[in-house]
């Protein structure tokens, strides 16, 4: 927030804007068709973006934060000849539920363990129809991923992560380097109570503006995020009856209960990390080491892009993952 908003005061402080109508842009039908599925342990049902043929191999896309099935939007009409590409709002976000207080999966304190989230790909891919998939995330999708891949190899054919470290690998370069350690503040920010929900919702969600188009987070290509696009991103979290708290509580639940050691623990299946170098919250250096978790490791570095890198540059992503998918 700049000194100058803040000068604004405390109405327009705690101002935002409630999203009653969605942005027609999640309503493209060249992204694909909206579908649900239900998972038997939870109870909760989730909601999904395919795009390609039933039947076809699946890529299953898992997004950030503060993002949605969206962020998927070029991949989805990219690999739909050749996958299922399926895209969905992970547990506690909501882009199109009906019911907003039974179906969001919420993800509370009380049963906020990361283990919840990895269960929730497991049945998501049988609820789908299929015994493996290739599986693709970005940010707070790609820790889901790696500890995904590790506990469940036998359903993970590929795996392709981008701008997410390694769970093993980041905790050990977090020790040891102290201007990561600066960059992820807001790790530590996200543990305070109600303060970080206010903060996300503040000067009608700035903070979604600033991550994707502000000067030092946003995407590096400026016509990369749209304003039809930051509507998207804003309605996930400014619906009627939205807890935010509910993807907050991803952060709170990583140090409320952090990934268990990683050493010796291997990623069996081929995997390939794709890595915007002018990300400012995840220092390139994170890539360094992956190999020692990842026999089959390739690393592709994508030159000026930003933390948001499928959004930010997707032909050049686009062009690494078909590449190195047909290899």
């Amino acid at each position: 927030m700049t000194l100058g908003a803040i000068r604004r005061g405390p109405r327009a402080f705690f101002g935002y804007k409630v999203r009653q109508d969605r942005p027609k842009c999640l309503d493209d039908p060249e992204l694909g068709t909206h579908g649900y599925v239900r998972l038997k342990s939870s109870g909760l049902r989730f909601h999904y973006v395919a795009a390609g043929e039933r039947g076809k191999p699946l890529m299953l896309c898992l997004h950030g934060f503060p993002e949605c099935w969206y962020s998927w939007r070029h991949q989805l009409k990219e690999f739909r000849n050749s996958y299922r590409v399926v895209a969905p709002d992970l547990r506690g976000y909501a882009t199109y539920y009906v019911d907003i207080a039974t179906e969001n999966g919420g993800f509370s304190l009380a049963e906020g363990n990361v283990s919840h989230l990895t269960n929730d790909v497991q049945e998501l891919i049988e609820a789908l129809g299929y015994s493996s998939c290739t599986l693709v995330a970005h940010d707070w999708g790609g820790i889901i991923a790696w500890l995904f891949a590790v506990d469940h190899p036998d359903l993970v054919d590929k795996l392709i992560v981008m701008n997410a470290p390694h769970p093993g690998t980041f905790m050990k370069y977090m020790r040891t380097h102290f201007s990561q350690f600066r960059r992820s503040w807001y790790v530590f920010f996200y543990q305070l109570p109600w303060l970080p929900e206010n903060m996300v919702k503040a000067f009608d969600f700035q903070l979604i503006y600033g991550a994707f188009k502000g000067k030092g987070m946003g995407c590096k290509r400026r016509d990369a995020v749209t304003e039809e696009d930051l509507e998207a991103f804003k309605y996930t979290f400014a619906r009627p009856g939205v807890n935010i708290s509910a993807a907050i509580n991803y952060y709170r639940a990583m140090l409320k209960q952090p990934p268990r050691s990683y050493k010796g623990t291997k990623v069996t299946c081929p995997t390939l990390m794709i890595w915007g170098d002018q990300d400012a919250a995840l220092e390139v250096g994170l890539t360094e080491g992956t190999d020692k978790f990842v026999p089959d490791f390739t690393l592709k570095m994508v030159p000026g892009a930003s933390h948001w890198v499928q959004q930010d540059q997707p032909e050049v992503v686009n062009g690494i993952m078909r590449d190195w998918l047909k290899a």
